[in-house]
C-alpha cells in the first residue's frame, strides 16, 4: 500500500496558522519551556551504520524517544506542554498580566491550576503526558481510555493521580465521550486530535513535538534526504513534516507517512483527497497508532508537505521490534514498543519494493531519519513479542560498552 501525494494543495505553503504553530520561534519557545522541567534531557540520536549497509543506503539515524521525560514516548513533549501553556494563559487572564513559565510554581499560579481540570482520550501515551502535566502544575486530570488499552498502560497513567474513565469501543469513541463529558462539566479538553471548531489546543500539542526535530537537526551530521514517520491521527508526522518544510523549504527531505494497514486513516484520507473515517476492523498490534479518523490540522499540513503515504502490516511492526532489539553489525540495541519502529518498517518495505524505492528516489547515497516514538510502554507485551525484557535488551548496550 503506497501512494504519492496527489492533493491539489501539495507543495503549497502551510496555512499561516500552522506556520506559526510549527515555526522556528515556536520551537525555540518549546525548548525554553523544557529547560524548566526538572527531568528534562535531550533524547539520543542513534546512528545505525550496520543497518544502513544492509539496506543499501548511506546512513540511518533514529531519534530514540523511549527516554523522554520519564514517560517513554514522544507524547511526553505534547500533552504536558499544552497543559502548562493553558495554565499559564488562564493565570494570565485571572491575574491581568502575562505569566512567564518561570512563574509556574508561584502560589498565585498554583491556585489557578488547582481550580482547573484537564481531560483527554488516549491509547496510553498521550494520556500519560496530560496526567503528568496536570500533576506538575497541581491541576486535576480525567483520562478516558477505550476497551483496547491494557491495564498496565492504565496503571501507568493513574500513578500521576488522574481519574481514569473506561469507555466501551475504540479510541475514536473515547475521544467523543471525553469531549461530551468535558463540555458537560466545564473541563478543558487537551486532545492530540482536532475536529471542526477545535484546533488550537491540538496545535499546542503538536508544537511540543517540534523539540525533538530541533534536537535531531543539531546532531545530524548532514540533513536527511528521506524521513519516514509513523502516523495515528497524524500529529507527530505533521509536526515533523511541517517544521522541516518551514526550515528548509524546497530543500526539505522526502517525507513519507506510515500507517498500520489495519488503521490506515491517513493513507485512505490521502487516497480520497479529503478527511475520511475508516471502518473499524481487527485491532492492530500497533496500539498507539490505532486511529480511524485523522486530525484535521494534521491533514491540512500533510496534504501540503508529505510526499507519500504508505501502510505496513502487523508482521512488519513485529519484525522491526525484534530487529532493533537484536541489531546487525555492531549497531546499538534499541527498545522500541509496538508502534515505535513503524517508520523503520515503512523504510524496509519501501526498499524491498523496487517501484516504491524508485518513486521515493532512495539509493546508496540516501540519508534516512526516523523516530522511535515509544519504548516499551507495556513491558509485559514487549517481552511477549520480542522474547526478552526491555531491561535485558538495554543491558546489551552496556555489555558491549564494557572494556
Amino acid at each position: 500500500m503506497f501512494l504519492r501525494n496527489s492533493h491539489a494543495d501539495y507543495r503549497a505553503p502551510l496555512d499561516p496558522r500552522d506556520a506559526e504553530t510549527l515555526g522556528i520561534d515556536a520551537a525555540a519557545e518549546v525548548e525554553r519551556h523544557l529547560s524548566f522541567r526538572d527531568n528534562h534531557a535531550e533524547t539520543p540520536l542513534v546512528a545505525l551504520p550496520g543497518l544502513a549497509k544492509k539496506l543499501g543506503v548511506g546512513a540511518v539515524h533514529i531519534k530514540d524517544e523511549g527516554h523522554r521525560l520519564g514517560l517513554g514516548s514522544f507524547k511526553a513533549l505534547g500533552g504536558a506542554y499544552a497543559v502548562i501553556r493553558l495554565v499559564l494563559e488562564e493565570a494570565g487572564t485571572r491575574l491581568g498580566r502575562i505569566i512567564d513559565i518561570s512563574e509556574l510554581h508561584a502560589p498565585e499560579v498554583k491556585a489557578v491550576a488547582g481550580s482547573m481540570t484537564v481531560a483527554c482520550a488516549t491509547d496510553g501515551n498521550h494520556g500519560r503526558s496530560v496526567a503528568q502535566g496536570a500533576a506538575l502544575v497541581g491541576a486535576r486530570a480525567a483520562i478516558f481510555v477505550h476497551s483496547g488499552v491494557s491495564d498496565e498502560r492504565v496503571a501507568a497513567i493513574a500513578r500521576f493521580g488522574a481519574e481514569m474513565i473506561r469507555v466501551d469501543g475504540t479510541y475514536d469513541d473515547s475521544v467523543r465521550e471525553a469531549a461530551r463529558v468535558a463540555e458537560e462539566r466545564g473541563w478543558t479538553i487537551v486532545s492530540d486530535t482536532s475536529w471542526p471548531g477545535y484546533e488550537r489546543i491540538p496545535g499546542l500539542v503538536m508544537q511540543g513535538y517540534t523539540a525533538l526535530v530541533r534536537e535531531a537537526l543539531r546532531k545530524l551530521p548532514e540533513l536527511a534526504t528521506h524521513v519516514f514517520i509513523q502516523s495515528g491521527v497524524g500529529g507527530i508526522a505533521a509536526a515533523v513534516a511541517g517544521h522541516l518544510a518551514l526550515e528548509f523549504g524546497d530543500a526539505r527531505p522526502v517525507f513519507t507517512v506510515v500507517d498500520p494497514a489495519r488503521a490506515a486513516c491517513l493513507f485512505e484520507t490521502a487516497r480520497a483527497g479529503r478527511p475520511v473515517t475508516i471502518p473499524h476492523g481487527a485491532p492492530t498490534v500497533m496500539a498507539m497508532l490505532e486511529c480511524y479518523e485523522p486530525s484535521l490540522i494534521a491533514w491540512r499540513i500533510l496534504s501540503r508537505v508529505a510526499d507519500a503515504f504508505m501502510a505496513v502490516d502487523e508482521e512488519d511492526a513485529i519484525a522491526v521490534m525484534k530487529h532493533l532489539a537484536n541489531p546487525v553489525d555492531g549497531d546499538p540495541a534499541i527498545v522500541a514498543g509496538e508502534s515505535g519502529g513503524v517508520g523503520l518498517a515503512g523504510l524496509m518495505r519501501a526498499i524491498a519494493d523496487p517501484a516504491v524505492k524508485a518513486a521515493l528516489g532512495i539509493d546508496t547515497r540516501s540519508r534516512i531519519f526516523l523516530v522511535n516514538t515509544e519504548g516499551a510502554t507495556d513491558p509485559g507485551k514487549y517481552e511477549d513479542i520480542v522474547g526478552f525484557s526491555p531491561a535485558a535488551v538495554a543491558a546489551r548496550n552496556r555489555k558491549d560498552a564494557a572494556p
